[in-house]
Formats: C-alpha cells, structure tokens, sequence
C-alpha cells in the first residue's frame, strides 16, 4: 500500500475553522479551499496539470436511458488505438461543479493517451448524474443505469465493458461510495478524490461488502473533507491500496494532480 502522511495545514498562524457545508440528499457540498481562495485572491494559483500528448477520439453522445431520461456519453479513447475496441474503461462519476461538459477541457482526453504511453490503455467514460447527484430520489436512478445500461453501452462501442473501473470526485466520490456498497461486484476497483462526506456519516457504516474491492482514497490537506476520506479509509474491511493526503485543497488543481498515480493504479487492476 502506497500511503502519504498529512502535511502540516497551517504553521506558525491561526488555524481557520470552515463551516457552513450544505446537506443534499445524503451528501454534502464542500466549502473551498480557503488556501486556494487566498491564492486566487493573489493570482497563485497554477493552471491545472494536463499532460502535454495528444487527445485521441473524443465523443459525446445523446442516449436513451430508461433510468434517467436522455443522458449524454462521454468517452476518450487515447490517441493510437482507433475507436478503442478492446480497452477497459474507467467510468467517472463527476463532482456536484461539473457536467460531461467539462470533461474535455479538464484534460481527459490527454490523461488517456498519457496513461496509454505507459502501457495502460483504458478509455474514460462517464454521463451526467441526477437532480439529486449520483443517488436515486425516486424520479431518476443513476444506480440503475449504472448497472443495467451504461455496460450495454460501453459494449456496443467495442469496449471491454466488463474490465471497468469506478472513479468519482467530490459528490462524485460519494456517490460511487454508495455504489459500491450495493454493487461491489460492478467494479474491479474504485477510485475516490476527496468524497465529499464528513467524519461519522453514515455511509461509511456499510462497507463491509468492500472486502473484495480495491480502493484507492486521495485527498487534500486543505480539504473540508479530508477527515471524511479518512474515515472512509478507517472503515474498511481491508486496507486500502492507496491513501494519499498530500498538499492541496478542494479543487481542480489538486485533482489533476492525483490523476496520473490514480490511473496507474486503477489500470493494473484493470489489465487483466
């Protein structure tokens, strides 16, 4: 197990008290950063990391969904392996501040080729989420169509539908947390970029059907969630294969960052 300690937050200055997180259905939004505020306040903040490769096909496609109304698909498949027949695929459950929309510009399509370059190819793919996030409220069913359609869809497309890995962020993260509670055989590993849930929710007191999952937890120092991620890590059935809590906050940048280590691990689980 790959694990990073947790840097100091704050040194020789008061420590600064975050409140205010708003519950929605199960989850709760994060407030930012208040490192990344100040720097953005400065102009510090660096661009996001992208790898510096090609995007290979990038498609985003309407679909029917039964579970969810029309949905859009996206998919990146990395540069050099045409429509990507064959490749596993990373299915990405995105955060409550981003749509499918974003995906190619967060730089998806270059983290597929980067991570193909090192000899794991995968394809990426993901839909939108709900009114009430990744979690069913009675309307639409996100689970439902993460089970019974979205692996048909990734199959007519050549992939290999049944080598699929499960990442989310934020109340993306939650929600593939959930997921996996009820589903732990969908996913041959799941990986989790700063879940958005504190220390004691309830979630984690159900993850015992993980015990066959590997996991792998990032998340920031200056993240309101980081005891959250923590807890998650606590609870368990088995260690998680990664915990890393290195510097960074809420945010894209820190995100980014993570993506590459992420990848490499999730496509070894996915290899084979």
């Amino acid at each position: 197990m790959v694990s990073i300690s947790r840097r100091a937050l704050l040194t020789g200055g008061a420590a600064v008290a975050v409140t205010g997180a708003v519950g929605v259905g199960g989850w709760v939004a994060a407030p930012g950063s208040v490192k990344y505020r100040i720097k953005e306040e400065l102009g510090l903040n660096p661009d996001p990391y992208v790898p510096d490769v090609p995007s290979g096909l990038i498609q985003v496609e309407r679909v029917a969904s039964e579970a969810m109304g029309e949905v859009r698909l996206f998919t990146a498949v990395p540069d050099g392996f045409g429509d990507g027949a064959g490749l596993p695929v990373l299915v990405v459950l995105h955060g409550a501040s981003a749509s499918v929309d974003d995906f190619a510009g967060f730089g998806f399509g270059q983290f597929a080729t980067a991570i193909a370059q090192e000899g794991l190819p995968m394809v990426l793919a993901g839909t939108d989420d709900g009114p009430n996030g990744w979690l069913p409220d009675g309307v639409v069913d996100p689970f439902r169509m993460l089970t019974d359609e979205l692996p048909g869809w990734l199959a007519e497309r050549g992939f290999a539908a049944e080598r699929r890995g499960l990442w989310g962020w934020s109340r993306g993260g939650y929600g593939a947390l959930a997921f996996a509670e009820t589903h732990p055989d969908w996913m041959r590993a799941l990986a989790l970029f700063s879940p958005a849930l504190h220390e004691g929710d309830d979630l984690v007191r159900g993850l015992d059907p993980l015990a066959d999952v590997p996991v792998g937890i990032w998340c920031g120092d200056d993240d309101a969630f980081l005891d959250g991620a923590k807890d998650v890590a606590a609870h368990l059935p088995r260690p998680a294969e990664v915990e890393s809590y290195g510097d960074g906050g809420h945010t894209r940048q820190y995100w980014n960052g993570q993506t590459m280590p992420m990848l490499r691990w999730a496509g070894a689980n996915l290899a084979s």
